[in-house]
């Protein structure tokens, strides 16, 4: 048995899929019901991250855990520590946690300390473990449909800074793959897309999608930062700008993982554009 948390979201659900297709008994883990069908083979348990008490229905039977940290526990919740006791204590022998690039590149951000304290707890816990850093995800575009349904506009700052952002396809492919396989205990593999792509180039890759032109308006810093602040907590308000304006050099890196992983390149945006393009029209 296989358990995902975050199972409601643009990694788990696929993930799901994808171990169900491949023959696995799957529990797929949320706080909240689902709002879609599950896969033959997978099964729904209500539990949060939160509250590791809640998780001893979901962890029977289990034999390999993904652990995938909603946004608002990012602040807060249970003692990671707690959370990895009680999948030991469950007979998980096997964890792979959903981390980020930016625990590499930024290692005092104070928007990933939670997510720092899973690494360290995840490292300690005994149990074969897998670190899985993505970059930035393709699908923040959602943050644009508003915009390009209503005005055909994308808008945001830093318009030519390009970041390889990578698609949650593919974090749900890779997770699926370390799941499964023996040989990625004790790895942190670092996810991204195939190139560095700017906003300006996601808006004419969704523009390419939707067969329709899409204009680029762009935002100065403190413009994003007011448009933030309406719903992003103060302090990672300008750690997201830096690396959005001012990415690193890692950050702006190709990582093979993707590929090596899975065989095949990994995903561009334009690719995850054109089957997401019925959100926008």
């Amino acid at each position: 048995m296989i358990v995902v948390t975050g199972a409601s979201g643009n990694v788990g659900r696929p993930l799901v899929e994808a171990l169900a297709a491949a023959g696995e008994k799957v529990t797929a883990v949320s706080r909240n019901p689902l709002s879609h069908d599950l896969p033959e083979g997978a099964r729904h348990v209500r539990a949060d991250l939160a509250d590791p008490s809640t998780l001893g229905p979901a962890l029977e039977g289990a034999g390999a855990l993904f652990l995938l940290l909603a946004g608002d526990l990012l602040g807060g919740g249970a003692p990671a520590v707690e959370v990895l006791a009680a999948a030991r204590e469950a007979g998980v022998r096997r964890v792979v946690l959903l981390s980020s690039q930016i625990n590499a590149t930024r290692p005092d951000a104070l928007s990933h300390g939670r997510l720092r304290e899973y690494e360290e707890a995840v490292r300690g816990s005994g149990l074969d473990w897998t670190i899985l850093r993505p970059g930035g995800f393709a699908s923040n575009a959602y943050a644009w449909i508003e915009s390009v349904r209503t005005q055909r506009a994308v808008i945001a700052p830093f318009a030519d800074v390009a970041l390889p952002v990578v698609d949650p396809a593919d974090i749900s492919a890779v997770a699926a793959v370390v799941l499964r396989e023996d040989g990625h205990a004790g790895r942190t593999y670092e996810l991204t897309g195939p190139a560095a792509v700017t906003p300006r180039e996601q808006a004419a890759a969704l523009a390419e999608a939707l067969g329709e032109e899409v204009g680029f308006v762009e935002l100065t810093r403190e413009q994003a930062r007011e448009h933030m602040a309406r719903f992003m907590p103060e302090p990672v308000i300008d750690g997201t700008l830096d690396i959005l304006g001012e990415p690193l050099p890692a950050e702006q890196r190709v990582s093979p993982d993707v590929e090596r992983l899975l065989g095949r390149p990994a995903g561009s945006f334009a690719g995850w554009a054109r089957r997401n393009a019925p959100a926008y029209a």
